[in-house]
């Protein structure tokens, strides 16, 4: 992947005097699939809309047909492919000297996206499970089961949960349906969506309107994302819904944090084409549920700077985080990484800051081996590639 060109000079005069942060471990497993015409990249793992090799022919995905259907069939298609999300968090907040923790619970939407025999996935908003200490997924017939997350994209607002086969029942699993993608590049304003997602944690609902507009240019929080604006409510609970078209099927993820209260008629959903490389480098990830020891904890040997959206697109310059040196000697220089390369990701997830980078870098122990997705400077130009990195000990050898 080519970016435009870089201006270096200017480039310290952004990230100022902030002090930079030494880093631990870490892992990166990425999968790209960038189209029909290069699904042969991909060798193993699980895959968008080719789940049905998987299973032994078992996973069932919603059967679209040929022909647009009315409002009441798409949803009653689409719904056993959609569910509801529970995240309970734990929060610390000091009173009169003291610190007492309250459990938060909030509330949103997934939608199942691939199955094997040993798990069931789903995609959803990364702000709906961000900080979870519990996830819990409701299915069409009501059962629930615990969910883990897979991996998240905290750049692109995304994450993959995954849920065991085994605590799902039987009578469930022949309810279900994986969703069947479509083309949101084939998307023309004015065509007719429907949203279906948990509004407001009552339960899954259904909304129709229009493409009200396409490629949408929307900042949050520091990030800039290209969406589909459309009139069919999104409201807080249908965050990691569906977003469909007339055949019923996903062309978008409904995200009700790019929408507002306080304006009508103008909901925000992630195009699917843009990002199915990322879930299914997501899909593919392996879960890591506790930390190393500390005193275990890989070596990475770089210090950096996190590349904000502004700075980004001041300078033509990736997201992620910003080499400011490297350790001489420790697994980061002799992987070739060197001061101005940018990491963008690892382990299927973005890197956006120093305390990304770091928690998920306490994963991982000295000696693994781990791969990191970096952009680097060539003739002016910013080139992604792959780089492996075996991890040193704490002290740096």
């Amino acid at each position: 992947m080519l970016k435009k060109g870089v201006k270096t000079v200017a480039l310290a005069l952004s990230f100022g005097v902030a002090a930079s942060v030494s880093f631990q471990g870490s892992n990166y497993v990425i999968n790209q699939w960038m189209g029909e015409e290069q699904q042969t990249e991909v060798t193993g793992g699980v895959r968008l809309s080719q789940m049905s090799g998987l299973t032994d022919g078992e996973v069932k995905t919603a059967n679209t047909g040929g022909g647009f259907l009315d409002i009441s069939s798409i949803a009653e298609q689409a719904m056993p492919s959609v569910v509801s999300i529970t995240n309970k968090t734990v929060q610390e907040i000091r009173l009169f000297g003291q610190s007492q923790a309250y459990e938060n619970e909030s509330r949103g939407t997934g939608i199942i996206i691939g199955q094997t025999d040993e798990e069931l996935l789903l995609v959803t908003n990364n702000h709906v499970i961000n900080g979870a200490k519990e996830i819990t997924v409701g299915f069409v017939d009501g059962e629930m089961a615990p969910a883990k997350v897979k991996g998240t994209d905290s750049g692109r607002d995304l994450a993959v949960l995954s849920i065991p086969t085994e605590e799902i029942s039987e009578k469930t699993q022949e309810q279900i349906r994986v969703i069947e993608l479509g083309k949101s590049s084939e998307l023309l304003v004015g065509e007719q969506v429907v949203a279906i997602g948990n509004a407001l944690g009552y339960g899954q609902s259904v909304t129709t309107g229009i493409v009200s507009a396409l490629n949408r240019e929307v900042t949050i929080e520091d990030n800039t994302n290209t969406l589909i604006q459309t009139d069919a409510a999104i409201n807080p609970g249908n965050s990691g819904g569906a977003l469909l078209n007339g055949k019923g099927q996903l062309v978008g993820i409904n995200s009700a944090k790019y929408s507002d209260t306080n304006v009508e008629g103008m909901g925000y959903a992630i195009p699917v084409d843009d990002v199915v490389d990322i879930i299914e480098g997501l899909m593919n990830r392996t879960i890591r549920e506790e930390k190393a020891p500390e005193e275990e904890q890989g070596f990475l040997g770089i210090t950096v700077q996190a590349v904000t959206s502004d700075v980004a697109s001041a300078y033509d310059m990736p997201k992620g985080v910003y080499i400011t040196s490297v350790t001489e000697g420790s697994g980061a220089e002799r992987a070739g990484l060197k001061k101005g390369d940018i990491i963008t990701r690892f382990d299927g997830s973005s890197v956006g800051s120093q305390e990304e980078l770091k928690e998920q870098l306490s994963y991982y122990r000295a000696g693994e081996q781990v791969k990191l997705t970096v952009s680097q400077t060539v003739d002016g130009e910013y080139r992604e590639r792959d780089i492996t990195v075996t991890l040193g000990e704490y002290n740096g050898k």
